[in-house]
């Protein structure tokens, strides 16, 4: 399963598994795959803890880290979502006041269809663990996402930078090569991934529509060979319903150097999920991974609930521009897992999460190394099982 990426990275398989979770990365990349940090969610500085901790549990073995620097998002064009240059901080108040009534309004009649309270008097949202910092703003700006950058950049473990929605900025790119890491960059379609090129990225990674999260329109069946002829010789990870050692196959013979994977950790033993949302993954089809903009205001898969159906109702105002849907949502989205704690809570049926068309695949909870492994098994044997077909079908010929 070697391929030129597995000396690159100092690697044993190609397998790149993006995660939220510290614990899934550090035990991807001690498997011998390359475990990826969502940094999203993170503030600086629980980004820097986060590397922390995964450099003191991967013996100087590498990992990456992955960030958002969207080529657009509301006010972009006016400057709006650069950190000040003395803190470090984006001013979230500005995108706050560009979120419109009407749309918070809406949602708290969906709360209360649903049974989901108030956030308790004690308990003000941005409270230690509650609201990721109180703004919803995460690190869907182009600041948000330097911080990130700035971060990774100081950890010698850190290999890989990965940006989504886009290339990064050209300035970063080549601050992350004097730094000796290497650049990839999701795209799902072929003129995303030429421009990427053209930036200087090192590593496409072509994702299908099959995939959780943000994701274009074009399946990985005709999107990986599509642009692995047209970066070509820039390696391409296969991105996208791949979840096994068959589907790894499959997207290498398409021409990708590797597989880009996600969905699957969200279900393995070190994954920080609730049990809750464990139990929906694993009685989801894939019919139930949906496309929808209620995340951020940009199509993204997620798991369908209440909450998806809800936004596309007729009475709905209609979702808002990328960062003002998820910062208008953050806070219901805490009152909503709050409420969703207490067994039998309506509430319930509005928790969900981003997850790919694969998730019909996850139905057990396994250990990351053993997900590693098993690619490793089905990878040899879907192989072995073609060279045989082959040989047979040669053999009668002859």
């Amino acid at each position: 399963m070697r391929t030129d990426l597995c000396d690159l990275f100092g690697i044993d398989v190609p397998i790149f598994a993006f995660s939220h979770c510290r614990d899934v990365v550090a035990a991807v990349t001690n498997a011998g795959g390359l475990g990826v940090l969502g940094a999203l969610a993170f503030s600086p500085e629980q980004l820097e803890l986060e590397c922390r901790w995964i450099d003191d549990h991967v013996d100087g073995k590498p990992y990456g880290v992955d960030t958002v620097m969207p080529m657009s998002y509301a006010g972009k064009d006016e400057g709006l979502g650069k950190s000040d240059a003395e803190t470090g901080k984006v001013d979230a108040s500005v995108f706050q006041q560009m979120i419109p009534e009407e749309t918070k309004q809406w949602i708290e009649r969906v709360l209360e269809e649903y049974e989901v309270p108030p956030l308790p008097d004690d308990l003000e949202f941005g409270d230690s663990g509650v609201g990721g910092g109180g703004t919803g703003l995460l690190g869907w700006t182009e600041g948000g996402g330097r911080n990130h950058v700035d971060v990774a950049l100081r950890h010698a473990g850190v290999k890989l930078l990965v940006n989504a929605l886009g290339p990064p900025p050209k300035d970063i790119i080549d601050l992350a090569h004097a730094h000796g890491v290497k650049v990839a960059a999701l795209t799902g379609a072929v003129e995303h991934a030429q421009r990427q090129k053209q930036a200087g990225v090192d590593i496409i990674i072509a994702q299908g529509t099959e995939a959780g999260g943000h994701t274009g329109e074009i399946g990985s069946m005709v999107l990986i060979p599509d642009i692995v002829e047209a970066v070509a010789p820039t390696p391409v990870l296969g991105a996208g319903g791949i979840a096994s050692g068959r589907q790894a196959a499959a997207a290498m013979a398409l021409g990708a150097s590797g597989v880009w994977t996600g969905s699957v950790w969200l279900t393995v033993r070190e994954a920080d999920i609730s049990p809750l949302v464990k139990e929906k993954l694993f009685s989801a089809r894939p019919k139930d991974a949906v496309r929808s903009r209620s995340l951020s205001g940009k199509p993204a898969r997620l798991l369908r609930t209440a909450w998806t159906e809800a936004w596309e109702r007729e009475e709905c105002p209609g979702t808002l521009p990328m960062p003002l849907q998820y910062m208008v949502c953050s806070e219901a989205q805490t009152r909503i897992n709050l409420a969703a704690r207490k067994e039998g809570a309506k509430a319930r049926e509005l928790v969900g999460m981003p997850v790919g068309q694969v998730v019909g695949r996850l139905t057990q909870e396994v250990s990351s190394a053993d997900v590693i492994y098993q690619f490793i098994d089905e990878f040899i044997e879907t192989v072995d099982r073609l060279r045989q077909t082959l040989d047979a079908a040669n053999t009668e010929q002859a």
